[in-house]
C-alpha cells in the first residue's frame, strides 16, 4: 500500500476533491492542514517547492493540485 500524505487547508476547493477521491477508491492518507500546521507548512515547502495546495505526496513523489488521472496512475488505480 502507498503512504499518502496530503497537504490541505479548510476551504481548498481542490483538497476536498481530492479526499473525496481517496474516499471513493479507498486510499487510506494522513492529511496536514498547512493552515493551521506551520510545521507541516514548512515541510510542504521544502519537500515540493510549492506554495499552493494540495500537494500530494505518493510515496516520496509530488502531485501539485488534484489531478484525477496523475493519482490513478500514482496509486496505480484503473
Amino acid at each position: 500500500m502507498s503512504k499518502v500524505v496530503i497537504y490541505t487547508t479548510p476551504t481548498c476547493v481542490y483538497c476536498k476533491m481530492a479526499k473525496e477521491f481517496f474516499h471513493n477508491n479507498n486510499v487510506q492518507y494522513e492529511e496536514k492542514n498547512v493552515a493551521e500546521d506551520a510545521q507541516a507548512r514548512e515541510e510542504m515547502i521544502q519537500k515540493s517547492g510549492q506554495l499552493g495546495v494540495p500537494v500530494i505526496e505518493i510515496d516520496g513523489k509530488f502531485v501539485v493540485g488534484f489531478e484525477e488521472s496523475k493519482l490513478k496512475e500514482s496509486l496505480g488505480i484503473k
